[in-house]
């Protein structure tokens, strides 16, 4: 599936969602591969069939299969730390912040594409999935590789415009179940 296609997808009641859609295609605020692979570890994060394939096509133009992969690398390690560490930091408890995580996640180190973009991605995922640890320490690391605010920001705009795509074409299809009942 193409993002064109995904867009037509997309239903009138969530014309803001396609228009926003459309306006991030056009952004160069980041590099083609930061921004592809940032949509498509967001597109992972929302775990709609329709919004990945559109993304990974898109992103299978102009980034190398081995960035394809951290992308997707990045949407499933985040997955697994978001839930620890959100854990962690939302729990009454403060001795779970003393214990090791015991999770495997190389990948972090040696993500096989640019730190700066898995960390970007890595972000994405995160704001998604609603972890303030790891959204802090991935801004942090954003930062400290001197990223503008404004380069954070988009990454994180892009993360809620894929996800609003998502919950449109699934209450677009959830409407269409329900009306033929």
């Amino acid at each position: 599936m193409s993002i064109e296609q995904l867009k037509n997808q997309i239903p009138d009641f969530a014309r803001d969602v396609r228009i926003n859609l459309t306006s991030i295609l056009t952004d160069a605020t980041l590099p083609p591969q930061s921004k592809y692979g940032l949509l498509l570890a967001a597109a992972i994060a929302t775990r709609s069939s329709k919004v990945i394939a559109a993304m990974e096509s898109a992103a299978a133009v102009v980034m190398t299969p081995a960035a394809v992969a951290a992308a997707k690398s990045a949407a499933s390690v985040m997955a697994m730390n978001n839930v620890y560490y959100h854990f962690v930091d939302v729990a009454s408890n403060p001795e779970y912040k003393t214990m090791p995580a015991r999770l495997r996640m190389n990948v972090i180190d040696s993500p096989g594409v640019d730190k700066v973009d898995f960390e970007l991605w890595s972000l994405a995922v995160s704001a998604i999935n609603g972890c303030g640890a790891c959204i802090d320490a991935h801004e942090r690391a954003l930062q400290e590789a001197w990223l503008s605010s404004s380069e954070i920001q988009t990454a994180v705009r892009f993360a809620a415009i894929v996800q609003s795509v998502a919950v449109a074409i699934e209450a677009a299809e959830h409407g269409r179940l329900h009306s033929t009942k």
